[in-house]
Parts: structure tokens; sequence; C-alpha cells
């Protein structure tokens, strides 16, 4: 009887091997690379963290570097996706690129906290022909040009040295392209917000995430957002007051009381159908994914827009 039942049991050990060795073969695992914008490059960490307890044999790797090197990177093979913080371009599209929208997401004007017409700016405000004679035709140089108040203290500009959506973005807003815009030039959304932290004549501008900080939701140390006059009347309105904190903020461009640019889509770009694992990256990006944006600064997309880039993965 003890032999039978020693028999039974080595049976039962042999036949639960190939369920458990196909179990192992059906874990999804795997190498997915990221390349490019400052911009998307906080929350493709986030939910790279977190398809990862999903999915712990699957490696992600993640480097910013502006959206020029991500669409780049992506169209020569470098990585399985690029980080675009921009429109893709039709050149870019006949050469393979397959872009899937996964967040949306703002340019602000940025200034330093302790500029010496602090008081006079937060009640005017920049109006989009006042950003477009500082940063395009020159019109302006001094923070007197744009208070309306008499003054000789000059404007430092500080703009992208990189090809990125946050420099195309808020050129298109004053209806050029980036190479239009004047200022000093500087690597990175970081170093952006690094200039202005230090500068207090600082005029410079920068995705969300780096301008307000994720934890606290209120502007990183030393920046403010110079609230955009909308409607052009030489005031800020009342309802045009939501820069207090990142979540107000996202509730206006959620609502579309923030102008669009600088707010915009971001894509993740791949060149042609993506491999398996990097299916399931996007997949889950677009569906559980996104109830992580709004935590680090996004704004959820849409269920039609969702709808229509899981469409594009089938």
């Amino acid at each position: 009887m003890k032999k039978f039942t020693s028999l039974l049991v080595l049976a039962t050990l042999l036949l639960a091997l190939p369920s458990k060795a196909k179990a192992a073969s059906n874990e999804l695992q795997g190498e997915i690379s990221l390349s490019g914008a400052f911009a998307l490059y906080p929350l493709a960490v986030k939910w790279a963290d977190e398809f990862k307890k999903l999915h712990p044999k699957v490696k992600i790797d993640i480097s910013a570097g502006g959206a020029g090197k991500g669409i780049t990177d992506a169209l020569a093979k470098v990585v399985d996706l690029g980080m675009v913080s921009r429109e893709i371009h039709p050149d870019e599209v006949k050469k393979g690129a397959l872009a899937y929208a996964v967040a949306k997401y703002s340019v602000v004007p940025t200034i330093n906290a302790k500029n010496p017409k602090i008081k006079e700016l937060l009640a005017k405000g920049i109006s989009q022909k006042a950003a477009e004679k500082l940063f395009i035709t020159g019109e302006f140089n001094d923070w007197g040009d744009i208070t309306g108040v008499k003054s000789s203290v000059p404007v430092h500009l500080y703009t992208r040295s990189d090809a990125c959506g946050a420099g195309e973005t808020w050129a298109k807003f004053l209806g050029k392209k980036q190479e239009d815009l004047k200022g000093t030039a500087v690597f990175g959304d970081p170093g952006i917000a690094s200039a202005v932290q230090k500068d207090p004549l600082a005029f410079g501008y920068n995705n969300i995430s780096y301008a307000y900080d994720i934890k606290s939701k209120k502007p990183n140390p030393g920046i403010l957002v110079l609230p955009i006059d909308i409607n052009n009347n030489g005031k800020i309105d009342a309802d045009e007051q939501f820069y207090a904190n990142s979540n107000q903020l996202i509730r206006a461009i959620a609502g579309g009381k923030y102008p669009s640019p600088p707010a915009r889509d971001l894509y993740l770009v791949s060149n042609g159908k993506p491999k398996p694992v990097v299916v399931e990256f996007l997949k889950f990006i677009l569906t559980e994914g996104q109830k992580y944006s709004n935590a680090v600064g996004y704004i959820q997309l849409n269920k039609d827009k969702l709808k229509a880039n899981l469409a594009k993965l089938k």
C-alpha cells in the first residue's frame, strides 16, 4: 500500500511539472527601451515601475534627451519607443513612424519667484502678443514692456538648445518654429528650470512637471508660472487664475480653459509595429496605466482617443 501511495504521489508530481513549465514559459519577459522627450520622462518612469510589478521579468530602460532624440532613435530602431512631445511630421510617418498618443500635457511660461516686478506681472500676466514680442521679434526687452510700467530692468530670456517638443510647442503658440525663439540656449527641461531658479530676471518655458513639484503640487522652489492673459484684456481675470498648484492647472487644461498649444498630446513612437512585449506595455499604458497620469502631473486621454490608439495595436 505504501509503495502504491509513493508511486501515486510521484505520478502526480510528474504530471504537474509540464503545466508549471508551461506557465513559466508564458510569463511575459523581454527588454524594452525608450528615449526622448523630457516632457514624457517622469510619466514613462512611473508606467515602467508599475508594469514591472506585474511583469518582473521585463527589463525597461528609459533615457531623456529631447523629443528630437526620441524620434531619431525610434526611426533608426535604436530604441523600441521614442518619447515625442509634439505632433509627428508627415516625413516621419513616411519613414515608418507609428505614433501612439498616451497622455495630454502642457508647456507653461516660467519666471523667477524673486522677480523685482512680480506683483505687476502676476496681476497682468503675459499675452500671446507680448510673448511674441519677447521671444520672436525682440521688440520687448525689459520687464516694463510687459507690465506697461516704465522700467529699465532687462528680461533674460532662456530657450532650449536641443530639438524638443517644449520648444516647438511654445513657438507654435507664438505662430513660429523652435529655431525662431530668441534667448540663451540651455539643454533640456531641467536646464531651463535651473536657469530660471538662479536668475531673478529670467523668463523661460517649462513642461508642467519641471515647473511644479510632483509631490506637493506647488511650484518648484524659486519658480513661478506666469499666467497667460488668454482673453487679451490686459489683466488676469478670476477665471484665468488656475496656477497656484498643478492640480488646478491640469483641470484647466482638461476643461479647455488653457490654450492648445501650448497644451498638446504626448506620444510614444515605434518604427512599424512593435514587438510583442512592447505591445503589452503599450496596452497597459492605454488602459490601467492611465490612472497614474494625474498623480504625476499629466492629463488622461479621453475614451475615444484611447480606443483609437488601442486599435493600432491589433
